[in-house]
């Protein structure tokens, strides 16, 4: 054993996975930020103020027209933000199931970091081979896998609620319990459609974010699959706890929800993987009906050189800071539901529209034969 420990510890590769495991955290860490410092500036601007526009850091501040422009802009306000979680007193209330307690705000996190590491989010061609782009190696993984990790992180919401032995923390795991398995179906089913429409007869890679974006070289799917991306939607708000669908931590009724408990670090894991999850949610929709790296509906991006590649990643991009701006637009457009009106809809409209769809789909496709 110690000599295992010595040879691991002395391993070149045992470094490199840390230093790319430290990486990667920094960088979901840093558009957790990034997506919280956009919805607060598009929540000031929907509201006619202006946002974090003050802070500043002493080294950069001084510099002519960078310094106002990064302040004005508010740019280091998700690294103030992040030293504020990081160094406040982390204090641990005495009526707390303490292991537990500590536990929940890791499991809600993982699953995300899990997810965005596997997220492809561009295409390069190397010796007539067409790769991935990724956080990490090898990211041509299943959608269902996807949809499996990220669904473990309602267990870090009802371990939250349960931990904290206090009344509303718990009423909002049970919400968030919920709500997760109500919609979970029809966004599961609504997917059906895409997948049978991407692979063939005896193929196997039907269920590959990569081989879904290549099928959509021409035309998208939301052209071909509108209820299905519909569904979808809507249940990518609910899944992750967003406004209208915010049940776990409805402060009308539930103080703060399942985190009331919670403060300093441990609430800043829960707003990352808050975040982390919208960035996954959005992605997912981005990747299976709106082209992925496609610039447009019957233009391809992909081609021989770097140039191309890089405008597919920014294409990406572009239409991911339109779904977090989308996010926060329906905060501030719509009112939160009723708790019974989220179990409803997810119930009664949602499921049977998907189950309905995939019937249509399934009658379309044996009366004309065309996918």
């Amino acid at each position: 054993m110690e000599q295992l420990l010595h040879d691991l510890i002395l391993s070149p590769a045992w470094y490199y996975t840390a230093a790319r495991g430290l990486t990667l955290i920094l960088i979901v860490m840093t558009i957790a930020g990034y997506s919280v410092l956009l919805e607060r500036k598009a929540s000031a601007w929907i509201q006619g103020r202006i946002g974090p526009n003050r802070t500043m850091h002493p080294l950069i501040g001084w510099i002519p027209f960078v310094g106002t422009f990064l302040a004005k802009g508010g740019f280091i306000q998700p690294a103030a933000d992040g030293g504020k979680f990081l160094f406040k007193e982390d204090a641990l209330p005495g009526h707390v199931r303490k292991f537990y307690y500590v536990l929940a705000p890791i499991v809600a996190l993982a699953p995300a970091l899990a997810v965005l590491a596997m997220l492809p989010f561009g295409e390069f061609l190397h010796e007539g081979k067409r790769y991935a782009v990724s956080l990490t190696q090898g990211a041509d993984v299943g959608v269902l896998l996807m949809f499996a990790v990220s669904s473990l992180g309602v267990y870090g919401i009802a371990l939250a609620g349960w931990s904290a032995n206090s009344k509303f923390p718990f009423l909002g795991a049970v919400r968030g319990s919920a709500q997760l398995i109500s919609y979970e179906l029809a966004m599961g089913l609504s997917v059906l459609t895409v997948f049978l429409a991407t692979s063939a007869p005896g193929e196997d890679h039907g269920l590959s974010l990569v081989a879904i974006v290549d099928a959509q070289t021409g035309a998208w799917n939301i052209l071909y699959h509108p209820v299905a991306a519909l569904v979808f939607l809507i249940s990518i708000f609910a899944e992750t706890n967003r406004h209208p669908f915010d049940m776990p931590e409805s402060e009308t009724d539930l103080v703060g929800g399942f985190h009331t408990e919670y403060g300093a670090f441990k609430f800043g894991l829960f707003f990352v993987a808050e975040y982390g999850h919208m960035v996954i949610g959005s992605s997912l929709f981005i990747l299976m009906f709106l082209g992925g790296w496609h610039v447009l509906p019957w233009v391809p991006t992909v081609g021989s050189g770097a140039v191309a590649s890089l405008l597919g990643v920014a294409a990406f991009f572009a239409k991911l800071c339109f779904f977090l701006f989308f996010f926060v637009w329906v905060r501030w457009t719509i009112p939160r539901f009723r708790y019974d009106q989220v179990m409803r809809i997810g119930w009664r409209v949602l499921l049977p529209v998907a189950i309905l769809n995939l019937i249509a789909y399934f009658l379309y496709y044996a009366l004309t034969g065309a996918r």
